[in-house]
């Protein structure tokens, strides 16, 4: 317990609220692909699912409450929508090929996770330095990541 609350410690209120959400989210996408494989879908089909559901729930979660962006402007709302589209179009087409390229070898919901694990570090990245940054110098998303 010690390395844990060593660990915790060390962590970013931001980064805390970040991975709470993360954890709460990645808990409804597991339930999510297990009722979807009893429902009689295959893998790929039930963490597709999974992942578009999850994904409405974190942008809300991510938005008001890790990142405390209260803005609600139109224009700052649209721009952060695309941010977050191209975002999860990319994290998307990652999860699928993962899934793909594994889920011959292991289950859907470890497939599910290997590829979370990895869009989860970059995705607190881009939320907290481009797309929910209160910065008024970083606009959401200003077309260059780095």
């Amino acid at each position: 317990m010690k390395v844990i609350d060593h660990f915790l410690t060390r962590l970013s209120t931001s980064m805390k609220r970040y991975l709470v959400v993360g954890v709460s989210v990645y808990i409804f996408e597991l339930s999510v692909i297990v009722v979807a494989l009893r429902l009689g879908l295959g893998n790929v089909a039930a963490v597709a699912i999974s992942f578009w559901l999850g994904l409405i729930i974190s942008f809300i979660l991510q938005k008001f409450i890790t990142f405390k962006d209260r803005r609600t402007h139109h224009r700052i709302v649209i721009k952060q929508l695309v941010a977050v589209s191209l975002l999860v179009l990319f994290n998307f087409g990652f999860t699928i090929l993962v899934t793909k390229l594994l889920s011959y070898a292991i289950p859907a919901v470890v497939c599910r996770t290997i590829a979370l694990g990895v869009t989860t570090i970059w995705n607190y990245y881009l939320y907290k330095s481009r797309i929910f940054s209160n910065d008024e110098t970083t606009p959401p998303f200003s077309g260059t990541i780095m």
